[in-house]
């Protein structure tokens, strides 16, 4: 009797931990996006804790925040992911919500346009460069890239209307 009684208090404390934990397993676990760009890092989350982890290619000008169209630059504030597509160029794609009220006060503020289309994509297929290629450069115009496999499984866990924060 005294093993039952002990086997119910287990079941009891752990069941609650074990509903709480985030699993990739579930498609809706995803609430936010978090890109760290000194690390080269695109981090899944749930309730602040990292789900999976992956490496990413920026813009050919990292260092520093996209101010205008052409600056080469990735973005870094907060952002949402709106929409997505298949792309002919790039494989799987989904759109960051850039610019933002701030952003496009940055572009007006040097008579320019803050640009669009800042996307989170695969590699090119391109027979004369490899994907391992690509992945070890900051190649884009100002997206951010990462492998397609590392894409698909993103795709699959990351909903539109996430958030997407992107850091320095």
């Amino acid at each position: 009797m005294r093993w039952l009684i002990v086997l119910f208090c287990f079941l009891f404390t752990s069941l609650p931990q074990a509903m709480s934990t985030p699993s990739l397993e579930s498609p809706t676990a995803v609430d936010k996006v978090l890109v760290v760009k000194s690390e080269r890092k695109l981090h899944l989350l749930s309730r602040g804790e990292i789900l999976k982890s992956y490496r990413v290619s920026l813009g050919k000008q990292p260092n520093g925040p996209k101010r205008y169209q052409g600056d080469k630059r990735t973005p870094e504030g907060f952002y949402w992911i709106d929409w997505r597509k298949n792309s002919d160029k790039y494989n799987l794609s989904m759109h960051i919500s850039y610019p933002n009220a701030r952003d496009r006060q940055h572009a007006e503020q040097k008579g320019l346009p803050a640009g669009d289309m800042i996307m989170i994509h695969g590699t090119p297929l391109d027979e004369e460069y490899p994907e391992w290629y690509f992945h070890t450069l900051d190649w884009t115009e100002g997206c951010i890239a990462m492998r397609n496999h590392d894409m698909r499984e993103v795709w699959s866990l990351v909903k539109d209307g996430t958030l997407i924060e992107i850091r320095p």
